[in-house]
């Protein structure tokens, strides 16, 4: 992997879980010592970074991570509605059954245990997974680019909402008929329960919002698999 790509993909995971909160700066003098490389390369990750919007000049400051917050998640889940339930109309239509089949499986039998409180963090991944599914399936790269973008955004607003376990058994449930019904290759349907779990997502994360946990240390991200070259941004990333 490239110096630039993962110094790329760690600021911007550290960004995402709030390691690096808004108005942390950038320091390439800093940051380059701190993750092992030369400025160039971290030079271009910052670049990168600026144009997800994750971060922004400043003026006397340098370069910073961008502010969030709660008043930008009704403007961002009008867009997500849109683009997704597009997406997955269009992946009902090229859906493999059996993947679809065997994601639906796993996300109902993941509701129980998060019901029982089980720490959700293998449930995220699994989302990602059906993430990269409906993208890879919908066959258009340029929507399936743009929600990429907009899910690092929406993975940001996520540290506002608590865990609650029973919403967590819900989403999975409303994740697997998704599954269902893209398995059984019908976009309406698809569409329909695509729209109905982003309409509970967006209400759980204004009603049950919570200030962002306190940051850890910045650490190089991991996951079951790692992070893939054809979707860098498979991290944590859905609103339960």
């Amino acid at each position: 992997m490239r110096a630039s790509e993962r110094a790329y993909r760690t600021l911007r995971q550290e960004i995402i879980e709030g390691q690096l909160p808004p108005g942390s700066i950038l320091g390439e003098v800093e940051q380059s010592a701190r993750l092992g490389l030369s400025r160039t390369p971290l030079r271009e990750a910052i670049g990168r970074l600026v144009s997800e919007g994750l971060a922004a000049p400043s003026s006397g400051r340098g370069t910073v991570v961008t502010e969030v917050s709660l008043d930008e998640a009704e403007d961002l889940f009008d867009l997500r509605t849109v683009l997704e339930v597009l997406a997955a109309r269009r992946a009902a239509v090229h859906a493999n059954p059996e993947v679809f089949g065997q994601l639906a499986a796993r996300f109902e039998s993941a509701a129980e245990p998060l019901r029982q409180g089980k720490e959700p963090e293998s449930y995220y991944w699994l989302t990602t997974e059906l993430d990269d599914a409906v993208d890879a399936a919908c066959a258009n790269a340029y929507l399936a680019q743009h929600l990429r973008s907009l899910r690092i955004h929406l993975a940001r607003l996520r540290r506002f909402s608590r865990n609650d376990p029973a919403r967590l058994a819900a989403s999975a449930t409303e994740h697997a008929a998704i599954a269902r019904a893209l398995a059984d290759r019908n976009p309406e349907l698809a569409a329909a329960t695509t729209t109905l779990h982003l309409h509970h997502a967006l209400a759980h994360l204004q009603s049950h919002q919570t200030e962002p946990a306190e940051p850890t240390e910045p650490t190089e991200p991991t996951g079951p698999a790692g992070p893939t070259p054809d979707h860098p941004t498979s991290t944590l990333e859905r609103t339960p």
